[in-house]
């Protein structure tokens, strides 16, 4: 009796732990899928955000700027001017996150103007990093933060335009004034949120 009990307990106890595992792979394939998913969901908007930076710096900027009609300063709110690409981005970014819906992106360098703008974060500084050695793809990952699984893309940002070098360059707070055209000059950061709040 207390033999066939062992057997039993062991045959249940088996089954228990294949079943965990079925669990377990289950969750773990699920979990995949919404990585996949999210960098897919990352590309388009990173796309959206690099193409409306370009439009704005080429057709807006430089073209406002070549043709003497008005320029993009960085006080641009003190005076009749454009606000800088890099601004019009950081003021995008805060009327989207005004939205609450938990999507974030800006702008973050190695060599930053702005202490604001350097990167805060192992993941960050290793992203950054790593789009810099290799430009075409983006580093992404899942993080966790107050109890919810955010995905998180660091894509290069380049200078795209001779406008983007010449401020560079050219502030006096930039900690590096050598930027050609088309140098990566830092990233663009995009996070949302896999799963919802606590």
């Amino acid at each position: 009796m207390t033999q066939r009990f062992v057997v039993w307990g062991s045959v249940v106890a088996l089954l228990l732990c294949v079943e965990s595992i079925g669990y377990a792979q289950a969750t773990s394939d699920a979990r995949e899928k919404d990585v996949v998913a999210a960098e897919r969901v990352a590309e388009f908007i990173h796309t959206v955000l690099e193409a409306d930076r370009t439009i704005y710096t080429t057709h807006a900027v430089e073209r406002m700027t070549e043709h003497d009609v008005v320029s993009a300063e960085e006080e641009w709110e003190k005076e009749t001017a454009l606000p800088l690409p890099a601004q019009m981005l950081m003021l995008s970014s805060r009327l989207v996150k005004s939205k609450e819906i938990g999507l974030e992106y800006r702008l973050m360098s190695l060599w930053p103007i702005y202490e604001k703008n350097r990167p805060a974060t192992w993941f960050e500084r290793t992203g950054l990093e790593a789009v810099e050695g290799d430009p075409s793809k983006p580093f992404t990952g899942v993080i966790e933060k107050d109890g919810r699984r955010y995905f998180t893309a660091i894509y290069a940002d380049r200078a795209v335009s001779s406008s983007c070098v010449t401020c560079h360059n050219a502030h006096p707070l930039s900690p590096k004034k050598n930027y050609k055209l088309h140098d990566v000059m830092g990233g663009v950061v995009i996070s949302f949120p896999l799963s919802e709040g606590p």
